[in-house]
């Protein structure tokens, strides 16, 4: 089993790892639960190749680290490609990934496409940048994953990435709906994968802090202020504060849907909801027999 297994081989990823106690459980617990993800929404499918793709910030650091351990501990038997798509933003530090990448001998492919200057161009000011920059860097990572003969893009979205964009869809949106742990593309030739759907980002923080990985902050829609994703995280912050646990059990909410007790036709038969003769007299709210 995994958390018997001897921590003295790891990846090059871990190299110069806390060799604490505390340590030990969040890297076992990270590697658990990306695991347990990967496999309850079945993503794996042995000899795919997956491009993981790779901002700098530390939940992209994280999952490259973990899904690294878990081929190391033949666990994943599937190629891995790291990818970063330099969107061209002033100052980015160019350097900082190439080096990191090769003095751990992970694969990898860098990317340089000028997104920055088009998001700005087309986007109002005062306008946030998400939504364009989204759409402009999701299309080529799809085009650098057919290139390289990928047949599934991973990103490094984790729990908290989740239960915001459901919350996001709710207040602003007006549908129930968020980021699917696995889904695939509208052409229906590749998957997009979360692996760490059940991951903390408090987690991931931890976990690239103390492996000190050189974070590159997101100088594009990050420096934005007033995103609705950030009001979203205040709120989830403050309910997290006040009863902790709260995030896990909203999460959990995700996981449990009822068709029958929502209000959408589409997805549960409300016309031929009606007792049968033989039921007449049940309780139609909670099927008891009338008195």
């Amino acid at each position: 089993m995994l958390d018997n297994s001897d921590d003295t081989e790891i990846h090059p990823l871990f190299a110069g790892a806390p060799s604490s106690t505390e340590f030990c459980k969040l890297r076992k617990r990270l590697v658990r639960e990306t695991r347990s993800a990967i496999d309850d929404y079945a993503m794996l499918r042995p000899g795919d190749r997956w491009l993981v793709c790779l901002s700098g910030g530390k939940d992209s650091y994280t999952l490259l680290a973990v899904l690294h351990e878990l081929k190391w501990r033949g666990l994943l038997p599937v190629d891995l490609l790291a990818c970063n798509l330099d969107q061209g933003q002033p100052g980015f530090p160019a350097t900082v990934l190439p080096e990191f990448l090769s003095s751990r001998g992970v694969e990898h492919r860098i990317e340089y496409q000028d997104t920055y200057s088009i998001v700005t161009a087309k986007v109002p000011q005062g306008r946030t940048y998400c939504a364009l920059c989204s759409r402009l860097r999701r299309g080529n990572l799809y085009r650098i994953a057919r290139e390289e003969g990928c047949s599934a893009v991973v990103l490094g979205h984790h729990r908290d990435d989740i239960l915001e964009t459901f919350f996001m869809n709710l207040f602003h949106g007006g549908r129930l709906a968020t980021m699917p742990p696995k889904l695939l593309n509208e052409d229906g030739d590749l998957t997009v994968l979360r692996p760490l759907a059940y991951v903390a980002e408090a987690d991931c923080e931890r976990f690239a802090n103390a492996m000190n990985y050189p974070i590159i902050p997101c100088d594009l829609c990050g420096s934005q202020e007033g995103l609705q994703r950030v009001q979203v995280k205040k709120l989830l912050d403050e309910w997290e504060t006040r009863t902790p646990g709260r995030r896990q059990v909203m999460f959990r909410a995700l996981m449990n849907v009822r068709p029958s007790h929502m209000l959408d036709p589409k997805l549960f038969d409300f016309a031929s909801l009606f007792p049968s003769e033989q039921q007449s007299g049940a309780d139609p709210l909670h099927g008891n027999q009338a008195p």
